[in-house]
């Protein structure tokens, strides 16, 4: 099946059909970023851009998927698809067939095609900028096309990433991987590349380091979205169809005094079972931990055999700050997740507090403010904001983050006067 205003042919991924762009589509995924900050930016009056978004094109809330973390959900933007199908559970998990704790940053991990590989090999011009090199891997596995990392944007090439001399396009340096920088460089790259090289679809991902320290409404929060907003201006003016969500959104772990409110897990399990029966792992875990200490409110546990495991379900729902206790198959069942990668047990926190292995394996000297992470249910609500009316979505739709492609190329309304291709 063939677009009828586009060269390019509908492409399928993973179950679901979509329609080739008829004008450039951005799809950008902001970190961290729960409704509320957007709200409370537009309230203050610094993002009239998105302001105009909400009057003249559509506004949504979905949900992200569970665990609500980095790496899980970016993989379900670019699927379009759960993390059953595409089998990133984490940014951190067990490999059991390895027998150690790893990263989830290598390609050999992903069951599923990307919608960028499947609509760049159909001949579309497919641009990818991510803040942390963590994602560059996954995001750009099998794709034909641009794929950089603000974090290393001096080591692009065009052998490896599709394009050289990105410091000189884009007129900055390096920003710091723990910077409201890191995340304004690839919006200031988005714009350049939509300049010069007007790519069919470009999928920009930033990072939370300001959402982990700035609560919506505050002038941290609202300074960077002014930023956003102005680089969201100019992709408008630029014609392109603009599709923001997020991958989870944010909220404090803290008592009322503002100290952290930590389920140190790994403790719990050691003094009920004994120490060694129960391996507790963090999946937030990744190499940049100075913001949010490891500690998230999700995390999986592994058990010997032989551990009453309804006993232990029960002890742990008791515990203060646990939200959530389920075995491998109900958690498997209730959050699309690959059951060969998640452990027993399933164990969420909830809105105010975090998950954490032992209090002597958590650094939290970096923590500068009171501590604000994610993993749980209660940051699961996320933006669905469009530069374009939306038509045909049902109702009663339950919408996801990873339904933001299938909105923005199936149900967008393309604008009338695109703005003319680059030169």
């Amino acid at each position: 099946m063939t677009s009828s205003k586009s060269s390019l042919p509908d492409v399928s991924v993973n179950g679901r059909t979509y329609r080739s762009p008829t004008q450039p589509v951005v799809v950008v995924c902001v970190d961290g970023c729960e409704p509320d900050y957007i709200t409370q930016a537009i309230q203050a009056g610094v993002a009239p851009f998105m302001k105009k978004m909400l009057a003249a094109g559509s506004s949504l809330v979905g949900d992200c998927v569970v665990p609500s973390f980095t790496n899980p959900n970016n993989l379900s933007i670019v699927t379009g698809a759960p993390p059953s199908v595409h089998g990133i559970c984490g940014n951190y998990f067990l490999d059991t067939a390895q027998g150690k704790e790893v990263m989830m940053n290598d390609p050999a991990y992903l069951r599923a095609e990307t919608l960028l590989a499947v609509f760049s090999k159909a001949g579309a011009k497919v641009a990818v900028i991510t803040a942390k090199d963590k994602l560059r891997t996954l995001l750009g596995h099998r794709m034909e096309g641009i794929c950089f990392s603000a974090e290393k944007a001096d080591q692009a090439t065009r052998a490896n990433g599709g394009i050289d001399d990105v410091l000189a396009l884009v007129g900055k340096p390096v920003p710091s991987v723990y910077s409201a920088d890191l995340s304004e460089f690839v919006f200031a790259a988005g714009v350049k590349l939509m300049e010069t090289q007007r790519p069919d679809l470009m999928y920009l991902s930033t990072t939370d380091y300001v959402q982990h320290k700035c609560a919506p409404g505050t002038a941290g929060a609202n300074d960077f979205y002014a930023m956003m907003d102005g680089y969201l201006a100019q992709l408008d003016a630029l014609g392109a169809t603009i599709a923001l969500t997020a991958d989870h959104g944010m909220s404090p772990k803290t008592d009322a005094a503002g100290n952290p409110r930590i389920v140190f897990l790994q403790e719990v399990l050691d003094e009920r079972l004994g120490a060694g029966r129960g391996r507790v792992i963090l999946p937030i875990t990744d190499p940049y931990v100075v913001h949010h200490g490891a500690l998230g409110s999700f995390a999986t546990v592994y058990l010997e055999a032989g551990v009453d495991v309804p006993a232990l379900v029960e002890a742990l729902q008791a515990t203060d700050g646990i939200e959530q206790v389920l075995t491998r198959e109900e958690a498997a069942q209730r959050f699309e997740l690959p059951p060969d990668r998640i452990g027993d047990l399933v164990v969420v926190s909830d809105h105010l507090a975090v998950i954490g292995t032992r209090a002597s394996e958590h650094d939290l000297s970096g923590l500068t403010v009171p501590l604000r992470s994610h993993g749980g249910l209660s940051e699961q609500k996320v933006p669905l904001l469009f530069n374009r009316k939306l038509q045909g979505v049902d109702p009663k739709r339950r919408l996801r983050n990873f339904d933001i492609f299938d909105l923005a190329l199936n149900h967008a309304i393309p604008a009338v006067h695109a703005a003319p291709a680059a030169t």
